[in-house]
């Protein structure tokens, strides 16, 4: 169950709502052996942004790059998730499962900055977090840690909402 997602009508409405950033992640030439020889295409993963809560990621494939591209970011407009970021950090620590790859996310004090590496981090600034230690375990594969931070990120929720659901406030939620 996906509790973060944000539902999109048409892609068009939500250009012009919001102005989204992309970034690309990742570029590979992939190939596929067919009777007539090998057959090349590109395989593109990119990031798209609003640098204030939503973000989402995508994979295009193509015999060109801008065509990849182009698919990439369409796909990733279509799997947007927004993420409670409170004082340019995330509310607690999380960990995030894609394969053998697993994302640790952390809240960080103002000044930090993103220590991470790789896709995490252009997928944290994207997201408009500005303090955060992320760590790695696993398998370094881009793709597959793209997608293991957009878990971690999804599983985080905002106290505020945690607290009014389960009916008590925020000092007794956060056992002070």
């Amino acid at each position: 169950m996906i509790k973060n997602r944000v539902e999109i009508i048409e892609e068009d409405a939500i250009e012009d709502v919001e102005q989204f950033e992309e970034a690309t992640i990742d570029i590979s030439r992939v190939s596929k052996t067919v009777k007539g020889g090998k057959s090349m295409k590109f395989r593109v993963l990119m990031v798209v942004g609003n640098n204030n809560g939503l973000v989402g990621i995508g994979l295009g494939k193509s015999d060109q790059i801008p065509n990849a591209i182009n698919k990439a970011i369409s796909s990733a407009k279509r799997e947007l998730i927004k993420v409670p970021v409170k004082k340019n950090t995330i509310p607690y620590d999380v960990k995030g499962k894609e394969g053998s790859t697993t994302v640790f996310l952390a809240p960080a004090v103002a000044g930090t900055g993103i220590i991470a590496g790789g896709s995490v981090r252009k997928i944290l600034e994207k997201v408009g977090i500005k303090d955060v230690v992320a760590k790695i375990y696993g398998s370094h594969n881009a793709v597959n840690t793209a997608r293991a931070t957009i878990d971690a990120l999804n599983q985080l929720q905002d106290p505020v909402d945690v607290a009014k659901f389960r009916g008590v406030t925020l000092k007794q939620l956060f056992g002070l």
